[in-house]
């Protein structure tokens, strides 16, 4: 592998996870800090729903996944940049993965289609980073 192959594909795994750890840790935060004004908005947003009855529930899940899904892209990126190792990086865009499949069912649920279309670039992104950081052996090549 060329050494600017090499710089590139480590460019876009430190910078896939850093945008992961931003986009989720903030979210995460933001739910924490701001409890009662999520749980108000989540409650109104799938009232008449089949998930009505278990927003509180679903509130504390998904905070869960994205404050460990920013954390571990954070951690991730971190260790990215000093050790080239990418494993914590994969698990974070792992779960960022199964966090945006959990937001994308509950703006569809809620029926609002246009939220839901707007978490397909994270979504892909996601996607991208999982192979970026899951494929370390073309590194070798």
């Amino acid at each position: 592998m060329h050494p600017s192959d090499a710089l590139t594909y480590w460019l876009l795994q430190a910078f896939a996870s850093l945008f992961l750890a931003i986009l989720f840790l903030q979210s995460g935060i933001d739910k924490i800090v701001d409890h009662r004004g999520n749980l108000e908005y989540h409650t109104s947003h799938f009232a008449g729903t089949p998930l009505a009855g278990t927003v509180p529930l679903m509130l504390v899940v998904l905070t869960i996944l994205e404050t460990l899904a920013g954390l571990l892209s954070g951690i991730g990126c971190l260790l990215i940049v000093f050790r080239d190792d990418p494993t914590v990086a994969f698990c974070g865009a792992a779960l960022s993965g199964v966090a945006l499949c959990a937001l994308f069912f509950g703006q569809r649920i809620g029926k609002d289609y246009a939220g839901a279309a707007v978490l397909v670039p994270y979504f892909l992104l996601a996607l991208a980073a999982i192979w970026l950081t899951g494929v370390t052996h073309l590194v070798a090549i």
